[in-house]
């Protein structure tokens, strides 16, 4: 039994491209292994970006799930800047989820997942270009998990949650630690077990 409040997971992804596909089993699967979450298809529709940002600072753990139109949306990208600045505070736990796209594609803005990049770029200030960039680099870099055209969406799902409770379990160590009094480690950064390394391209 634990005392402390159910760790949140948030999702980041683009909608129109996974909500009625991959994320839709990923969620069916959270749900069944009462992993708890939030996906913007339960925000108010109308209310501005201020509230999703409050959403990932109530959160412990985001997906950054990455697709080839990711980048269509300035939205999925300020969601992302915004989770690289908690990630940087180490007040979020951020995996990348590479759908289908390179990780290469998403570090360097490179293939259809950077021709929807700088397509946005284009309408967009460089201030915003800038911290996008930032963020899309930064986040690339951390260990993640990678689904290739011919591999098992199925299969990939059960990795993300087996991935995600396994960040929720270091989360809850700490936050037991934290309450009997145990000085928490600066330097001690959340890594992925081993098993989930094989699967990610770490260029």
């Amino acid at each position: 039994m634990t005392f402390f409040s159910p760790t949140q997971v948030f999702l980041n992804y683009r909608g129109e491209q996974l909500r009625y596909s991959f994320v839709s089993h990923l969620v069916d699967a959270f749900e069944r292994n009462e992993v708890n979450f939030f996906v913007d298809k339960y925000e108010q529709r109308g209310k501005d970006l201020k509230n999703l940002f409050l959403r990932i600072q109530e959160s412990r753990i985001a997906l950054a799930i990455f697709s080839t139109r990711y980048t269509e949306s300035s939205w999925c990208m300020d969601e992302l800047v915004k989770m690289k600045k908690l990630a940087d505070k180490r007040k979020l736990h951020v995996i990348p989820i590479f759908y289908k796209v390179k990780v290469d594609d998403v570090r360097k803005q490179t293939g259809e997942f950077g021709d929807n990049f700088w397509t946005l770029a284009k309408v967009s200030s460089g201030d915003q270009i800038k911290k996008w960039k930032e963020a899309l680099e930064c986040i690339s870099n951390k260990m993640g998990l990678s689904l290739g055209d011919k591999s098992s969406e199925a299969d990939f799902v059960k990795e993300v949650v087996k991935a995600v409770q396994s960040v929720v379990a270091v989360i809850g160590l700490e936050e037991g630690e934290n309450h009997f009094g145990k000085k928490k480690r600066k330097d001690c950064k959340c890594e992925l077990p081993d098993f989930k390394k094989s699967r990610t391209k770490k260029l």
